[in-house]
């Protein structure tokens, strides 16, 4: 079967292709992306409420990836870890957030960078048990 696609519906995909693809996208175009994508295939975002469980629960798998490769635990036999797909996975859930609640990420990122520049200038440099 043949489909035929108006001009709008291939520029809408087009745009969405462009937006999908990631490579050098700062935090705003990735906020943006993901919109666009919840939008055309999400339909909307789930609750604040449900994306908060959903953070929570995208962070515990990337917990068990980290213990596992980092700490005492084993991976179960058959089990495939993959910490960048788990982080990841912890954005995108974080960035929905950030879209569903207005935070912009850049401008709260930036001001974190701000906040621990100013109170953390010297304090690791001058503690001992970094050295």
């Amino acid at each position: 079967m043949i489909c035929h696609k108006n001009n709008d519906e291939i520029d809408n995909i087009t745009q969405l292709d462009k937006l999908s693809k990631i490579q050098n996208m700062t935090i705003e175009e990735a906020q943006q992306a993901v919109d666009k994508w919840v939008k055309e295939y999400g339909v909307r975002y789930f609750s604040e409420l449900t994306n908060m469980a959903c953070l929570t629960e995208e962070v515990g798998e990337l917990a068990r990836v980290i213990a596992r490769t980092y700490g005492d635990q084993s991976f179960k036999e058959g089990e495939k870890p993959n910490l960048g797909e788990e982080m990841a996975d912890v954005l995108w859930v974080l960035l929905c957030l950030a879209n569903q609640t207005g935070v912009n990420l850049t401008d709260e990122l930036q001001k974190s960078f701000d906040k621990k520049t100013k109170r953390d200038k010297n304090r690791h440099r001058n503690n001992p048990k970094l050295k």
